[in-house]
């Protein structure tokens, strides 16, 4: 009982000087985020050969309200693919608000942030540019083949017959049916513009609240139950075992066995992933490049939106999640050969 006191002691002592600072943090967050996804969205899709660039620095904004918003953008063809996974990629949810509360872990936040969004957005422009070729090389294809039809066509046409459909051609123009036929599409068209708009302020209720305060306060209490519960956890292994050897022991030393369990954990949709792989990083049982892993992985609710929006592509989905997944695999490899952490 007296360990147990003493883990409660240790962990109501972190979090109290913690609420107040995740509180601000999270205000500030709120207030520069809240009413601006639509806009930023706007820019994102005015702006797509710039689009890996905007989306990776978006995704560095704690929580996950661009991953969902971008998600939603991506279903409506709004963005490329690169965009997406660079939102994605760059997306670490409630780490950046934890790490900055500890002094002595902001040199590791930087490089953090730093790789996350140098590798977001080369893979965001590999990404776009491979699929730029694959689709001008289809099309090339297309068109070529095409205008050999055409030509095929005319040359075992009549004169009489192409004039004949000549005529015929432009008394279906002067058809009112023809005009009908026009504006139907139109209208379509318009419709069909209005509901991606619907659809992208629906995203941003999603993510925002009306009060900023009350948004922020939200959040704060709901971080907080989480980090309790990691961190009375963890307090009470080391009271209990005489430190955190049986964590160390489950994720043990090798490098490469913590990536693919931080990228499991990753793939959690609940910020309390976020939690846990950061509470582990500070306890000094994960190892920095298992971090980037975990948390390239995970984007929040955003797998969940785009799962959600994009329901009719469910194979591309499915895809798009295997590829996120060996981009975060990669992405630890990556770090953990280079001499920065």
């Amino acid at each position: 009982m007296e360990i147990f006191l003493h883990g409660l002691e240790h962990t109501l002592i972190d979090l109290l000087i913690l609420t107040p600072l995740l509180y601000l943090t999270y205000l500030l967050v709120s207030y520069f985020s809240h009413n601006d996804n639509e806009k930023y969205s706007k820019i994102l899709h005015r702006t797509k050969k710039a689009g890996p660039v905007i989306g990776a620095f978006l995704g560095c904004v704690p929580q996950c309200g661009f991953s969902s918003v971008m998600s939603n953008l991506y279903s409506r063809k709004m963005i490329t693919l690169g965009t997406l996974l660079a939102v994605f990629l760059t997306t670490s949810d409630e780490a950046i608000p934890l790490m900055i509360q500890k002094p002595e872990f902001i040199p590791k936040l930087l490089i953090l942030l730093a790789v996350k969004v140098v590798y977001a957005i080369i893979v965001g422009y590999l990404i776009d540019g491979i699929i730029y070729l694959c689709s001008r090389k289809k099309q090339t294809i297309h068109d070529y083949h095409d205008k050999h039809c055409i030509e095929h066509e005319h040359k075992a046409l009549k004169p009489e017959v192409l004039e004949e459909e000549k005529h015929f051609e432009e008394e279906l123009k002067q058809s009112p049916f023809y005009e009908r036929e026009e504006h139907e599409h139109c209208c379509e068209h318009d419709h069909e513009h209005h509901h991606e708009e619907k659809d992208i302020k629906v995203g941003h209720n999603h993510c925002c609240a009306t009060n900023i305060f009350l948004d922020a306060l939200k959040h704060t209490a709901i971080i907080v139950a989480y980090v309790f519960a990691i961190t009375l956890a963890i307090n009470l292994i080391e009271g209990y075992c005489g430190g955190l050897d049986p964590l160390k022991d489950f994720f043990g030393t090798n490098v490469y066995i913590q990536i693919l369990l931080a990228c499991v954990i990753g793939l959690i949709p609940n910020c309390a992933a976020s939690v846990f792989l950061v509470e582990l990083f500070l306890a000094d049982v994960l190892l920095f490049p298992a971090l980037v892993t975990g948390l390239c992985v995970g984007a929040g609710v955003g797998l969940i939106v785009l799962y959600t929006t994009n329901y009719k592509r469910m194979g591309q989905n499915i895809l798009i999640t295997l590829l996120l997944i060996a981009l975060a695999i990669l992405a630890g490899i990556i770090t953990n050969f280079l001499p920065i952490w």
